[in-house]
């Protein structure tokens, strides 16, 4: 297993504290992303699990952080959604038009 920690901390970061000229955008790509994970099979709400939380049977993560983590691809072998932010570079150009720059 492949784990990110960059990635875990980003999208806890994103769902705790986002930045407030970064939120619509996040917000709209964690609801997008979540209608995908509730249809998936591996959505721990289609398994016996001991955990509580809503999470991705596949790779562990938690939903409601990985859904927001703007670095992030759905983790299966075809993914069924893509990062949205590939970059520092890219996430300074998104910032970047939303203020007007």
């Amino acid at each position: 297993m492949n784990i990110n920690f960059s990635q875990i901390y980003e999208g806890w970061k994103n769902n705790l504290f986002p930045s407030a000229e970064m939120k619509p955008l996040i917000e709209e790509t964690a609801k997008d992303r979540m209608e995908i994970c509730n249809s998936c099979s591996y959505h721990s709400k289609n398994h016996s699990t001991a955990r509580l939380d809503d999470h991705c049977t596949h790779c562990g993560c938690v939903l409601s952080a990985k859904v927001r983590c703007l670095s992030c691809t759905c983790p299966l072998d075809v993914p069924k959604w893509l990062a949205v932010i590939d970059s520092i570079e890219k996430e300074h150009e998104i910032k970047n038009a939303i203020n007007g720059k």
